[in-house]
């Protein structure tokens, strides 16, 4: 029901988003007479406002047409080499490889937690200098009809296997934030399998392996509620007018509103500032605001399977951390990695995931050799600032970069 009252809501808000774009422009072309009134910037800036609180927002494109390897433009193509019900594999093919001989290729995992993967387009785009990268591209549930089937987080767990397979036995994963779960325990039943495929390398960015390690207030509501509490309020049933009519999902919308209620000052600050640029006729500021939230408020609905999966196994019942956790029967065991390198990388100030949450991997892993494993704590970041922004680009990224090199070295 709630689902459905806010499509209702959408629909009820349209005509006036239609309406606040036309006044913006009216206000604000420099071919209307309405741009030379007395206070025609401020109007056209309150339109304009308007507009975007009410708009809604689509998955964005990953836009990244070229990068610079070793100095040289490169340019790069978008190719989808696998698709699944529920995710694509996206390969950025480039014109130039850093080396020759071709470079480390390196399995970007994607979180499923209601934004789209493109949130990552920093990251791939700087990976990109040094990689051959490939993404995991997370498919809006609302657009998964039923007949798809239900989709747990043991399948999420399947669909790594199957990506590292594909890509063989030379690749590097990086896991962002939640696939940090998944990817330990796809790496670890395929080294317990005696798989003919390893990953040469893990790296692990700011990941809930064990939530109970400087829990966050995200982890405090999951062990405040009951599960059956998350069951019967946060799960909806898709409306009508999507192709996923009728399956269950935690809604995207939800999500959001979770992410803004954490920081409900610093978004209202954020739209005052836009809003004075808009009136100040500071075009870059206004046109960083709207790259921003194009991609924070572009938000997808998750599998409710998934999502109650992920409460239960991972924030209540620490499943991982405790040993327990079975994926399709099997028991998940992070000791039998032997031959993957292992880095993990935590924010400092990381208000999502606290310190050490991720950290925690080095002590489950191990029969790693210490050797080949490694903690990066990022100084003055925060959650999304180890895998975007400029501390990403020149702190986080040179770290990855010269442990993935001295991983590859290792292996040959």
């Amino acid at each position: 029901m709630l689902y459905i009252l806010h499509e209702l809501t959408k629909q009820s808000m349209a005509p006036f988003v239609s309406l606040s774009t036309w006044g913006s422009k009216l206000f604000s072309d420099p071919f209307s007479p309405y741009a030379y009134i007395p206070n025609s910037r401020h109007i056209a800036a309150g339109f304009e406002l308007l507009h975007r609180l009410g708009k809604d927002y689509e998955k964005p494109k990953w836009d990244i047409p070229e990068v610079e390897v070793n100095g040289q433009k490169a340019t790069i193509t978008e190719e989808t080499v696998i698709e699944k019900d529920f995710c694509n594999l996206i390969h950025f093919q480039r014109s130039l490889s850093k080396n020759p001989k071709g470079d480390p290729i390196v399995l970007i995992v994607a979180p499923l937690s209601g934004h789209h993967a493109t949130l990552l387009r920093d990251t791939v785009r700087t990976m990109l200098q040094s990689f051959d990268v490939y993404i995991t591209d997370w498919i809006d549930a609302r657009m998964v009809p039923m007949s798809k089937g239900a989709f747990h987080l043991d399948d999420y767990v399947q669909y790594v296997i199957d990506f590292i397979h594909h890509l063989g036995p030379n690749t590097h994963v990086v896991s962002v934030c939640q696939p940090t779960v998944p990817v330990l325990g796809a790496v670890s039943l395929m080294a317990s399998n005696k798989d003919s495929i390893q990953v040469k390398s893990m790296t692990m960015m700011g990941g809930p392996l064990d939530t109970r390690e400087s829990p966050t207030s995200v982890n405090g509501l999951a062990s405040k509620k009951s599960y059956t509490w998350f069951e019967t309020q946060l799960i909806h049933r898709v409306p009508s007018r999507y192709p996923g009519h009728n399956r269950p999902v935690y809604p995207g919308f939800l999500q959001h509103a979770g992410f803004v209620a954490m920081n409900p000052d610093k978004h209202m600050q954020s739209h005052y500032d836009y809003y004075l640029d808009l009136m100040r006729g500071n075009d870059m500021e206004a046109e960083s605001h709207r790259k921003f939230y194009d991609e924070y408020n572009a938000v997808l609905d998750l599998p409710a399977e998934y999502y109650l999966d992920t409460i239960k196994i991972v924030f209540q019942e620490h499943q991982l951390p405790r040993g327990v956790w079975k994926v399709n029967g099997q028991l998940v065991k992070p000791a039998a990695i032997k031959k993957a390198h292992l880095l993990t990388i935590e924010g400092e100030l990381d208000d999502i995931t606290g310190r050490g949450q991720t950290q925690v991997a080095h002590k489950m892993c191990s029969s790693i050799p210490e050797k080949h494993k490694q903690h990066y704590e990022v100084e003055k970041a925060g959650h999304y600032g180890i895998f975007s922004g400029r501390r990403w680009r020149t702190k986080v990224f040179p770290v990855i970069e010269a442990f993935i090199n001295e991983a590859e070295k290792s292996a040959k």
